[in-house]
């Protein structure tokens, strides 16, 4: 992650910070900074924007419906040249938007060489991809933002489904339909059962609400266990340490890892974490980046029928 004086906020925590001397903010994500013109009295600065993405993404679309004075560059994986880096210096560009799976040595690069560029904004939760050391070496001057909570609730609702799939046996159930079979079988109740979170943030929080609707119990787990003391959702919360893991993986029916991707979270879950699973038929959901889980740990668990 980035070193000291980064921090990836919300883009709302950005904007409350300038709300004392900003006016007229316009409500479109991508539209969210200053722009300079007169407002109530107040001068506040053009947005510039680079636009790191798939030139092709529909995201983009609102880009191109910017207000009077803003603009936007879209630029691919890379940069073709340096008078690219030219043009969009002389243009003092001052805001990047980045979703590119393939932005981090661009960005990186443009930072380095635009020395105008004070906002950075990465259209999704995880900012994995666009972390780097040469990002920590020149990016002081810049504020971070994510799309943080963005997709909560989505993920959220795809975890149930993923639950309710394995309790309900829906594939029997489709296999039956296929074949005109109407036999009767035996399902699982997601009341009473137990939902393991691993990495109890934003999108572990909405699972988590989900899930008591349900009525299962919920035991969450994350780096810092104090900031969801007494969360409504979470029956339990535990720290990050390795008795803490251990409870989660041998006392959950559902485990569901929704931990951002870092160098202390890659491979986290492996072949140690797999053994600690005690119950039958534990149904395990990843919503986080693959690398959180040792892939190779978690076929051999599931070939062992742990």
């Amino acid at each position: 992650m980035l070193s000291h004086g980064h921090h990836f906020l919300k883009q709302s925590q950005w904007l409350s910070h300038l709300t004392n001397n900003i006016h007229n903010i316009h409500n479109h994500p991508n539209n969210k900074f200053l722009t300079k013109r007169r407002c109530s009295s107040q001068f506040v600065k053009t947005a510039k924007i680079i636009n790191l993405s798939d030139p092709f993404d529909d995201a983009n679309s609102s880009l191109h419906n910017l207000p009077y004075g803003d603009s936007a560059q879209i630029i691919s994986s890379g940069l073709e040249s340096h008078q690219d880096l030219d043009l969009l210096r002389s243009q003092n560009a001052n805001v990047i938007f980045v979703s590119h799976p393939l932005a981090r040595k661009p960005l990186a690069e443009i930072i380095r060489h635009v020395p105008s560029i004070e906002w950075v904004h990465a259209r999704s939760a995880g900012v994995d991809f666009i972390t780097s050391e040469d990002l920590n070496e020149c990016a002081d001057h810049v504020t971070f933002t994510n799309a943080k909570g963005q997709f909560s609730s989505t993920l959220a609702e795809y975890a149930m489904m993923a639950c309710a799939h394995f309790a309900k046996d829906v594939p029997r159930l489709m296999r039956q339909k296929e074949n005109c079979e109407w036999g009767k079988f035996n399902v699982r109740e997601l009341r009473g059962a137990t939902l393991g979170i691993i990495g109890y943030g934003d999108i572990g929080r909405e699972c988590a609400r989900l899930a008591k609707a349900y009525g299962m119990h919920v035991i969450g787990l994350r780096r810092n266990p104090k900031k969801s003391e007494g969360d409504e959702f979470c029956d339990d919360i535990l720290g990050s340490d390795r008795e803490s893991m251990k409870r989660i993986m041998s006392e959950s029916n559902y485990i569901l890892v929704s931990a951002p991707l870092t160098k202390d979270t890659k491979g986290m879950i492996g072949r140690h974490e797999f053994e600690f699973v005690r119950n039958e038929n534990v149904v395990f959901i990843n919503l986080g980046r693959g690398p959180i889980v040792d892939e190779s740990a978690l076929i051999d668990a599931l070939k062992r029928g742990e």
